[in-house]
């Protein structure tokens, strides 16, 4: 893994980054000779299926369309 200077990353940081993306091989960033941080590409993310993604993970528990307030009126009164 390569290692870099705070202040070189702090001068170059979008172009690092780009180039830890590209490669697929983290950076560890230095302070003083000392490793404070490593740079690790994001994993890649898949092209599942979305829509439906969810289906069968929730439960109605009561009807949705039909909800009686009545008892809602009666605590009003």
């Amino acid at each position: 893994m390569k290692s870099i200077g705070v202040s070189e990353f702090k001068a170059n940081c979008i172009r690092i980054l780009e180039e830890v993306q590209r490669r697929r091989e983290g950076v560890v960033v230095t302070l003083r000779g000392k490793p404070v941080a490593v740079v690790q590409p994001a994993p890649e993310l898949g092209t599942g299926k979305r829509l439906g993604a969810q289906k069968g993970s929730m439960k109605i528990r009561r009807d949705l369309v039909r909800t009686t307030s009545s008892a809602d009126w009666e605590m009003l009164r």
